[in-house]
């Protein structure tokens, strides 16, 4: 009654008729069979990137992978100075960074602060008005 498919051959659905039935186009030697089979008997081709796009080039190899040290972002603002002791009095600065929570801060150095001179200067100058109000 039907044409004897092979699983996995493909044949192009020129239209759905209703929901339960669609018109397939059919080669030559089915030329003499009806078109319009059950959906239960067409199954969808799995295509691959390679079918989708055929003009795109082929990248087999994977892209490499740049690991990036454990930096949270970019700095938002400083929040307090220490001065240790066993660095010889260096000032250590704790450091919020844009976007994280208060357990990502961290402590650095003066030197290790990107764009050092324009936070330090805020943070002078923030805590200068702190003491003149009170």
């Amino acid at each position: 009654m039907y044409p004897d498919f092979k699983e996995g051959e493909q044949v192009l659905v020129s239209a759905l008729i209703g929901k339960s039935a669609v018109e397939l186009r059919l080669t030559e030697e089915f030329f003499k069979k009806h078109p319009v089979f059950p959906v239960s008997l067409v199954k969808a081709y799995p295509q691959t990137e390679e079918n989708k796009f055929p003009s795109r080039k082929n990248n087999s190899t994977p892209p490499e992978i740049v690991e990036v040290e454990d930096s949270p972002g970019h700095m938002k603002k400083i929040k307090a100075r220490k001065i240790t002791l066993n660095g010889k009095g260096q000032r250590h600065y704790l450091v919020r960074f844009k976007n994280q929570t208060a357990d990502k801060d961290k402590w650095l150095a003066e030197n290790d602060i990107s764009d050092g001179n324009l936070h330090l200067r805020r943070f002078r100058a923030s805590r200068r008005t702190e003491k003149s109000h009170q």
